[in-house]
């Protein structure tokens, strides 16, 4: 949220409750401190429930000390001026300078700690104390790097430079992250892949079809040997022809629709590069339609009564893009999302298209109907409320329509699955404390299963389990996709996910084989949920795994 209707990320106060906080929000940086390491955390412009989030002491020091953070919080660039400038949360810049350090950032971007700590320690607003924990946290990280070491050849980043960038290394690495990115969306009767032998003329429609620009997303730095769409596809045909059908991406005219359509009729096969780029979203700009921009949905259309055989629709953008036109459409036989692809997207597409690669991405979100955008972005709730017809949000909680939904995605192969290994009861100990085993659970069910707060569950390390799955390829072409392992309840208890990721696992099946995965599943940490007050509550009774269409189910008991 940016700016939306008047709104603007600077001064605007999140309203977040507690069970929210606890199992949607907070998740993501919890799992990047405690399993990727992450060393920096940066604080945002806006508040939350009321305090600026620089100046939040205890969702601040929570990483610390409950999720083992060791590393330094910065701003985000001018949030803590904006306290006393934007939101007069303080009375003056010294106060800032004080609260933000006392709660436990320890560099802002920007300059408003070099113009006013100085005053703020004269006026007695911090001490000594409190500059010494953050020049703690900041070397701390500078020393584990081992900056301040004598220079060896163990230190493989003093050693990069100029020549460590555009490698062909970095270049291959980047190919293969769109190939793993890409997500195909529909392909009507195995349209794709096509094949060369019998595709010699191929249109390539849509204003960034030969835009290296439009590749990179927002932050995107200079691309070093950018390869376009129309250049990309122009080593796989025989023929090409190249035409925009709009100015841009925002495809306010369609001044340029005539010459599109003359291109479509006379090719075997069309290719639209449609959706998003910088001028529809970016930081500090928000999107206020979830449908394709301007007219760029009737240049697909025109583009589809025209040609010879259905089109293909290629996607870029960020973020979800309502094309329930196109995949209710059987003049569009094809989609498939790219997301922004960098500078080798022109050299990905055409291995996609033609079937030297195998497209295997799921979608990381749900891409919601337009209708989603009457939702004002302020509502921070996850949780539906039918009483004010609010449907939720993310795959866990949202009760709408769907354009697609979060984890789909197709494959040239057709795979199943089977589970053929995981428990089939866990059984949860109670903490010793006498106390706590006489607690009633927090929720309680006519059958009398309730629910036990992990927090009291003797040891959660004791529930972890493992789901072997059994994947079988019926394609005629190898592949590799990842597999989704999602869990849910049983029990109908309000305010709990509709289902959840539980785990996820990337394997390659050989055409015709079959090939097993491994996924371990931690209960109190992946199949339990916050309950009102903000705590996680693991529901006793019966659940269900799924795999694609396999369900398997397990009892969880006290």
């Amino acid at each position: 949220m940016e700016k939306w209707e008047g709104f603007s990320r600077y001064t605007f106060n999140a309203k977040v409750n507690a069970q929210d906080l606890e199992d949607t929000y907070q998740p993501p940086f919890k799992t990047c401190i405690q399993e990727a390491r992450a060393s920096c955390l940066m604080c945002a412009y806006n508040q939350v429930n009321g305090v600026p989030m620089c100046a939040h002491k205890d969702l601040l020091q929570k990483t610390r000390d409950e999720w083992g953070f060791q590393g330094y919080i910065t701003s985000d660039c001018d949030a803590v001026a904006i306290i006393h400038e934007n939101q007069t949360y303080t009375k003056s810049g010294e106060d800032s300078i004080a609260i933000v350090l006392k709660a436990g950032m320890d560099i802002n971007c920007g300059s408003f700690l070099v113009r006013h700590t100085k005053s703020a320690i004269e006026k007695g607003k911090i001490q000594e104390e409190d500059i010494d924990r953050a020049l703690f946290n900041l070397f701390s990280v500078q020393l584990r790097l081992g900056i301040f070491d004598k220079p060896s050849n163990n230190q493989w980043f003093s050693q990069l430079g100029p020549n460590s960038v555009c490698t062909k290394e970095h270049r291959e690495l980047a190919a293969e992250a769109v190939r793993q990115g890409a997500v195909l969306l529909k392909n009507d009767h195995n349209f794709l892949p096509l094949k060369r032998s019998e595709v010699r003329h191929v249109a390539i429609i849509g204003p960034s079809a030969n835009d290296a620009y439009a590749m990179g997303g927002d932050y995107t730095g200079v691309p070093c040997n950018p390869t376009t769409f129309l250049k990309g596809i122009q080593a796989y045909a025989t023929q090409t022809s190249f035409a925009p059908g709009c100015k841009d991406a925002s495809c306010n005219s369609t001044d340029l629709f005539g010459e599109a359509v003359e291109a479509a009729k006379r090719a075997d096969i069309v290719v639209v590069i449609a959706g998003l780029n910088l001028t529809e979203e970016r930081e500090d700009f928000d999107r206020v339609s979830l449908l394709l921009p301007g007219k760029q949905m009737g240049l697909i259309h025109a583009i589809a009564s025209v040609a010879k055989k259905p089109l293909v629709l290629v996607l870029l953008g960020g973020g979800p893009v309502d094309v329930s036109f196109a995949k209710q459409d059987p003049r569009i036989a094809s989609i498939l999302w790219l997301g922004y692809p960098g500078e080798v997207g022109g050299q990905v597409l055409p291995e996609i298209l033609f079937g030297e690669y195998n497209p295997g991405g799921k979608l990381p979100i749900t891409w919601y109907p337009e209708s989603f955008t009457a939702i004002p972005m302020t509502d921070m709730n996850m949780r539906a409320d039918p009483s004010r017809g609010y449907p939720g949000r993310t795959y866990r909680f949202y009760t709408g329509d769907v354009v697609y939904g979060f984890g789909y995605g197709l494959s040239y192969s057709k795979y199943s699955y089977s589970i053929s290994s995981a428990p089939k009861k866990i059984t949860v100990s109670r903490s010793s404390d006498l106390g706590i085993i006489s607690r009633k659970p927090a929720y309680t069910r006519r059958d009398g299963l309730g629910s036990v707060k992990t927090e009291d569950i003797a040891s959660c390390e004791a529930l972890v389990f493992s789901v072997h799955v059994a994947v079988s390829n019926h394609g005629s072409m190898d592949g590799s996709h990842a597999v989704l392992l999602f869990a849910r309840s049983k029990s109908s208890v309000p305010g709990f996910p509709i289902k959840q990721l539980v785990g996820f696992e990337s394997v390659h099946t050989a055409a015709g084989s079959a090939s097993n995965v491994e996924i371990t599943v931690d209960p109190c940490k992946q199949m339990s949920a916050a309950n009102p007050e903000g705590k996680r509550v693991l529901l006793l009774g019966a659940h269900v795994l799924t795999v694609g269409d396999e369900e398997f189910e397990l009892s969880i008991e006290l």
